[in-house]
């Protein structure tokens, strides 16, 4: 056992001759000698330039110079895609569907003629076909001195395509005009001679020309404009054109005027009734009358402007029956021209035919203005002072639609009615 313990304090030798331990002597901590710590010194140095500073603000970009270019826009075309025929009682059209010429092809229901769609379709030549009665398809009918003319309107409405809310193409109206001569010759021959026949020398002594028209005040010429105000003075030329024609004396029979075409229409103001009775001076007062004849197959007739009471439309329809007669007849209750002033007065002045006008049922007369001057001009007469800025004042235009037959006519005389501003 000691030399165990030997063994095991030999260590304790060895540390003391090494490291100055004694075992002999009590143990004492070591003491801690304090750091001396150095100064701190901050991270941020001042930097300083080695050169001076060259930098500066850039340049204005310097702008492109603008380059030329060779264009030429091209503006479209107008197609030659509607054709039309017209026939004795219907009219053939015919529409390609690059309607447009811009290679866009437009669908069958938007386009109609009136309100009638395509009877067929031409699919080799991309073509739709319209065929219609002349009197069908919302056509309208005008008449000039010579000729009958039909016009009906093609429309097209484009649909949005597809699904979408977009059209390729614009909207667009072709107007068709069908014109057919008034008057011709029906000959059963089979060879139109060279010589004229005689029916066809008949028939041209026949021919009777009736005009109506609105005349200037002094009565020389038509009236240029067809605008009047309430108080002016409307004058009216009734003329028959006889050429080969025995000599003619014309008559007005009636004249009615209505808010509607229909002579049956209500309202309406019969100025003129009873073969040839101008009433509107013996029922309310005014200087309406006929004057006197110049010339047998030519009347005159004054009325003065008016309107329906407690009515706003702006539109007044007059219609007159006229007729002629051999002016070598008489003139009788049935063939007249009677004014009333003061009692009744013939434009021929043959008054007797004229106590037939009183007929029963007439209101009592009315105090009229003026006094009956025959022949008298209004530019002899002198003409109303009106102000045009008082409020009583109404323009009155007047368009002429005529309806010739032989023998009689009746003249449909359209009367549009604006109030002015006050």
């Amino acid at each position: 056992s000691e030399g165990s313990l030997r063994t095991v304090l030999n260590p304790f030798s060895q540390c003391s001759g090494q490291g100055g331990f004694n075992p002999t002597k009590p143990y004492q901590k070591p003491v801690k000698q304090p750091v001396k710590q150095s100064p701190y010194e901050p991270q941020q140095i001042k930097q300083t330039f080695e050169k001076p500073l060259t930098w500066s603000y850039p340049e204005d970009p310097t702008p492109e110079v603008a380059i030329d270019v060779p264009f030429v826009p091209v503006y479209p075309v107008a197609a030659a895609s509607v054709a039309a025929e017209c026939r004795e009682s219907t009219v053939h059209v015919e529409v390609k569907k690059d309607m447009f010429g811009i290679g866009q092809i437009i669908n069958n229901p938007d386009l109609t003629l009136g309100n009638c769609g395509a009877v067929a379709e031409d699919t080799a030549a991309q073509v739709l076909i319209f065929e219609a009665e002349l009197q069908n398809c919302l056509s309208s009918l005008a008449m000039t001195e010579d000729s009958l003319i039909y016009t009906f309107t093609m429309n097209y409405v484009p649909q949005a395509l597809g699904g979408s809310p977009v059209v390729r193409t614009n909207q667009a109206a072709v107007i068709v005009e069908c014109h057919y001569p008034r008057y011709h010759n029906v000959s059963s021959l089979a060879l139109d001679p060279q010589w004229i026949p005689f029916s066809a020398v008949k028939m041209a002594e026949e021919f009777l020309y009736f005009t109506l028209k609105l005349m200037t005040d002094n009565w020389q010429y038509e009236r240029p404009s067809y605008q009047y105000f309430l108080g002016d003075t409307i004058n009216f030329e009734a003329v028959v054109k006889q050429y080969f024609h025995v000599p003619l004396r014309i008559y007005v029979d009636s004249c009615v005027a209505t808010l509607a075409p229909d002579v049956s229409s209500n309202p309406r103001y019969a100025f003129i009734d009873n073969y040839g009775c101008l009433l509107d001076a013996r029922l309310t007062g005014s200087d309406s009358k006929f004057m006197l004849r110049s010339a047998d197959n030519k009347l005159q007739f004054q009325l003065e402007a008016f309107r329906f009471q407690n009515v706003d439309t702006g539109l007044l329809y007059i219609t007159c029956h006229l007729k002629a007669r051999a002016a070598s007849s008489i003139i009788d209750s049935e063939h007249r021209a009677c004014s009333w002033n003061n009692g009744w007065h013939e434009a021929s002045k043959i008054d007797s035919v004229c106590g037939s006008c009183e007929t029963i049922g007439l209101p009592p007369p009315a105090s009229q203005k003026g006094k009956w001057i025959g022949g008298a001009s209004p530019a002899q007469q002198g003409r109303k002072i009106r102000d045009v800025s008082q409020s009583e004042g109404m323009l009155i235009t007047i368009h002429c639609l005529k309806h010739l037959k032989l023998k009689s006519t009746y003249f449909y005389i359209i009367v549009d009615v604006m109030i002015p501003p006050s």
